[in-house]
Order: structure tokens, then sequence, then C-alpha cells
């Protein structure tokens, strides 16, 4: 149990940091320095911007119930 609930933390944790890596830079900082300012070229459409926002914050919460799990099953 708590070696699929780790699994599942280390995958959601990956995940997670492609999918913020992958957002549309908001600012001049330090999005732009890794191709964020290129990537705003190609006007992105609103629907792929949506869906990766849903899929953020689906991970996200999954991650948070992943470490909510651990802590509960590992507390002495």
């Amino acid at each position: 149990m708590i070696i699929g609930i780790s699994i599942a933390l280390i995958l959601a944790s990956m995940l997670m940091v492609l999918l913020v890596l992958l957002h549309k830079g908001k600012g001049g900082g330090l999005s732009d320095m890794f191709g964020g300012g290129f990537s705003t070229s190609f006007g992105g459409s609103s629907v792929v911007e949506r869906n990766l926002d849903r899929l953020t914050v689906i991970t996200g919460v999954v991650w948070f119930v992943c470490i909510i799990a651990l802590g509960l099953l590992l507390k002495p």
C-alpha cells in the first residue's frame, strides 16, 4: 500500500514539474529566458491552455492526496 502511494507520488511529482514547465509565461521573468518568449509567437489556443490548467490542477490534487495519505499511513 505504502509503496503504491509512494510510486504515485513520484509520478505525480514528475508530471507536475512537466506541466508547470509547459505553461506559457505571463511576464518577462525567467520564462522568457528559457524559451517562454519564443512560444508566445505561435499564438496558442485558449482551449489547450484551459485543458493544461485543468490537468495541472488535477495532478496537484493527486499529489496533495498522496502526501496526506503517506503522512497518515506513516504516522507513529
